[in-house]
C-alpha cells in the first residue's frame, strides 16, 4: 500500500507546483530509486489531461561518462536535450541518488567542462520560463545515500522530508499558500530599497539591491521551498563573508568557505576543505566570480544542515548567496554556467540591515 503522503506529494507537485493543464507535455526526470513518487506523479499528470514523458536514467551513467569520455565526447550534447527544451511545457526533476559520493574522485576540471556544455540548454529553458511557455519544479526523494549524508536513518530522513514539505498535513498546498502570504509581505516591504549589509561572525558584506526584484519562492519551483531571493547588482558586493553550513559540490565536501569581494568580484577565496573544487568552480567562466543570487531562508521546519542545498538554503534565520548565474526575472545580468549556493548562518549571531532598517537579527525576521 502506498503511503498517503506520497499521494499528497504527487498531487501537490502536479496541481500546485506545476499547475498542470490539459494538453501539457510534462517531462519526469529521475532515477529508478524514486519509483513510488514517479508512479504517483505519472497518474496525476494523466488525470490532469496532460502527457507524461518519463526520463528515467541509471545514475551510474553520469560517472561512466565523466570518467571515460574524451574531450570531444565530454563537450557533446545529445540532440534529444535541445528537442526536449523546445517542446515540453513542464519538467519535474526528482533527485534520487543512491551514491552522493560517486563523483568525489572526478577531476574538477572535467566537472566544470560538463557544466559548460549545458549552458545553452539552460538559457533556452530560462527564456521560455520568462515567456510563460515553460514551468519546472525540483524535489528530492529520500534514499539511504541522502540519509547517510545527514547522519540520519532512512526512516528518520523520510520523516524529515515529509515534514519540511508539509506532507503530514491533509492539504499541503494550503500550508504553502500560508507561507507564501507571509513571505509576500517581506517581498513587498523590500521594494524600493537599495542597500543590504550582512554582519555576522567572520562576515561584513555590503551589496546593492537597487531596482532589483525579490521573488517569493513558495513551493512552486523548489519543493520544499521557503525563501525569497533576488540577484544583487553585479559590481556592488564589497567585504567578506564566511559560510558556516557544511556544503558539498558534486559529492565532494567543500567546508569553511571564506570569500572576499571587491566591486562585485571574488578576489580571495579559501576553504578549510575542498580548496581545489572551489578554485576550479570560480575559474569556470567570467561570471563565476560574481554573485547571481542573494536570499533569505524562511522554512520554519528546516532547522539543521543536511549537506543538501535543496533543504539547507531554506533554513529559517540564514541567508544564502550564489556565485554565478543570476535570475533574469529579478533584473539580474550576470551569466555563468555555475550557480553555487552557499549558506551563512545568522541564527546565533548576525544581523541584516536593509538601508537604515534592521531587517533580521539573530535569525529572526523583524519586518512583517
Amino acid at each position: 500500500m502506498r503511503d498517503i503522503r506520497i499521494e499528497r506529494w504527487a498531487k501537490t507537485l502536479v496541481q500546485y507546483s506545476l499547475y498542470i493543464k490539459p494538453g501539457d507535455v510534462v517531462a519526469i526526470q529521475s532515477t529508478p530509486l524514486a519509483a513510488p513518487l514517479i508512479s504517483a506523479v505519472y497518474e496525476e499528470i494523466l488525470r490532469a489531461g496532460a502527457y507524461p514523458v518519463p526520463l528515467i536514467q541509471l545514475e551510474e551513467l553520469d560517472e561512466i561518462h565523466l570518467r571515460e569520455a574524451n574531450d570531444e565526447q565530454l563537450s557533446w550534447l545529445s540532440p534529444v536535450m535541445p528537442a526536449l527544451a523546445d517542446k515540453i511545457t513542464a519538467r519535474l526533476s526528482i533527485m534520487a541518488s543512491g551514491n552522493t559520493k560517486a563523483m568525489s574522485n572526478i577531476d574538477p576540471a572535467r566537472l566544470s567542462k560538463r557544466h559548460q556544455v549545458g549552458r545553452q540548454l539552460m538559457s533556452t529553458y530560462r527564456q521560455r520560463e520568462q515567456e510563460g511557455s515553460f514551468r519546472w519544479s525540483l524535489t528530492l526523494y529520500p534514499t539511504t545515500a541522502y540519509a547517510q549524508d545527514t547522519n540520519m536513518s532512512l526512516r528518520e530522513f523520510e520523516e524529515f522530508v515529509f515534514d519540511v514539505c508539509f506532507l503530514n498535513d491533509e492539504d499541503p498546498a494550503a500550508r504553502w499558500k500560508e507561507l507564501s502570504k507571509q513571505q509576500q509581505s517581506q517581498v513587498d516591504w523590500l521594494k524600493g530599497h537599495k542597500k543590504v549589509h550582512v554582519v555576522g561572525e567572520g562576515t561584513d558584506l555590503t551589496l546593492s539591491i537597487e531596482d532589483r526584484i525579490f521573488i517569493n519562492s513558495d513551493g512552486k519551483r523548489n519543493f520544499p521551498s521557503g525563501e525569497f531571493f533576488t540577484s544583487p547588482v553585479e559590481n556592488s558586493a564589497n567585504g567578506v563573508i564566511q559560510y558556516d553550513i557544511p556544503s558539498t559540490y558534486a559529492g565532494r565536501p567543500v567546508n569553511g568557505i571564506r570569500l572576499v569581494f571587491k566591486d562585485g568580484k571574488v578576489v580571495e577565496a579559501t576553504a578549510r576543505e575542498g580548496q581545489d573544487i572551489l578554485e576550479n568552480m570560480l575559474n569556470m567562466d567570467e561570471g563565476a566570480r560574481y554573485l547571481g543570487e542573494f536570499a533569505f531562508g524562511n522554512n520554519p521546519r528546516v532547522t539543521r544542515g543536511t549537506r543538501n542545498i535543496l533543504f539547507d538554503e531554506k533554513m529559517g534565520g540564514t541567508v544564502h548567496l550564489a556565485l554565478g548565474a543570476c535570475y533574469p526575472e529579478t533584473g539580474g545580468l550576470n551569466k555563468s554556467a555555475l550557480h553555487w549556493d552557499m549558506i551563512c548562518d545568522l541564527r546565533q549571531q548576525g544581523e541584516v540591515w536593509v538601508d537604515d532598517t534592521l531587517f533580521l537579527k539573530d535569525g529572526k525576521l523583524l519586518i512583517s
